[in-house]
C-alpha cells in the first residue's frame, strides 16, 4: 500500500484552473515562510496592482517577484524539470533581494534557525541529486513534498530557496493533475517546528506525513446522484 497515494486526479484543464485560482494564496504562503510582515488581503491588492502605502517596498517586490515566478511557471509547465528550469524560477523569485539570483551560491550560509551549514553547491552533484528524485519509486505528490524538502534545505541559491522549491514542488502536482501545494497560515507555526527539525536531522518522514496531511489541496467534486427509479 502506497504511503503517500495521489489525492486528486485532475484533467490538465482543472488543474491550470486551480493553479490559477489559488496562486495568490501560493504566493502568499511563500511570503509567510519568509516571515513576511503582510496580510493575505494586501498580497491580493498588490496583485491587482493597486498600490498598499503599508506595506514595504520589499515586501512589495517580493510578491511581484512571486507574481512573475508563477506567470513563467504557467508558460513553462510542460517543460522538463532541470536545473536551467531551477535556476530560472530562483531568478524571478529572489531578483534584487540576494547577493545573486538565478545561479548556484558560491558561499557557505547557515539555515536559520539550526546550526545546519549547507554544503557548497556542486552543479553536477545537484543534477544528479534532481535526477534521482525524479526517477524515485513514488507517487507524484511525494515526489512533490520531497522535491519542496530537499530544495528547501539543500539551500542551491544565496535566498528564496523555499519559496522556489515551493514552486517545484507546484510545478510537479500541477502538470500531472495532483493538486497543490500550500501550506495555510494556520499550519505554519507546526510547519516551522518540523522544518527546523527537518534541517538539523536531514530526517524528513513527520514534516512528509505533516505536508500531505494538511497542504495537499485539490478540487473535490461532488459525486454523481442518480435519480430514484420510478414504480413501475
Amino acid at each position: 500500500m502506497e504511503l503517500f497515494p495521489d489525492k486528486y486526479k485532475l484533467t490538465k484543464q482543472q488543474s491550470l484552473f486551480l493553479a490559477k485560482k489559488k496562486w495568490d494564496e501560493n504566493i502568499y504562503c511563500g511570503m509567510k515562510m519568509e516571515n513576511r510582515n503582510i496580510t493575505f488581503p494586501q498580497t491580493q491588492t498588490i496583485l491587482n496592482g493597486v498600490n498598499v502605502p503599508s506595506v514595504t517596498l520589499d515586501d512589495i517586490q517580493a510578491v511581484l517577484n512571486m507574481r512573475d515566478a508563477w506567470r513563467y511557471l504557467f508558460h513553462a509547465i510542460d517543460e522538463p524539470i532541470t536545473l536551467t528550469l531551477l535556476c530560472k524560477l530562483n531568478e524571478f523569485v529572489a531578483r534584487n533581494e540576494a547577493l545573486e539570483w538565478g545561479v548556484l551560491r558560491n558561499g557557505r550560509v547557515g539555515s536559520s534557525g539550526t546550526d545546519d551549514v549547507p554544503p557548497l553547491p556542486v552543479q553536477s552533484e545537484i543534477e544528479q541529486e534532481l535526477a534521482d528524485l525524479l526517477a524515485a519509486d513514488m507517487t507524484t505528490t511525494e515526489r512533490a513534498i520531497t522535491a519542496f524538502l530537499w530544495g528547501a534545505r539543500r539551500q542551491m541559491f544565496w535566498d528564496g530557496n523555499k519559496r522556489t522549491s515551493l514552486l517545484l514542488a507546484n510545478k510537479l502536482l500541477v502538470e500531472h493533475g495532483h493538486g497543490m501545494l500550500t501550506i495555510t497560515e494556520k499550519n505554519m507555526e507546526r510547519f516551522n517546528e518540523l522544518l527546523s527539525a527537518y534541517y538539523s536531522t536531514n530526517e524528513m518522514s513527520e514534516i512528509k506525513r505533516f505536508l500531505y496531511e494538511h497542504a495537499i489541496s485539490g478540487i473535490d467534486f461532488e459525486p454523481e446522484r442518480r435519480e430514484p427509479e420510478r414504480a413501475r
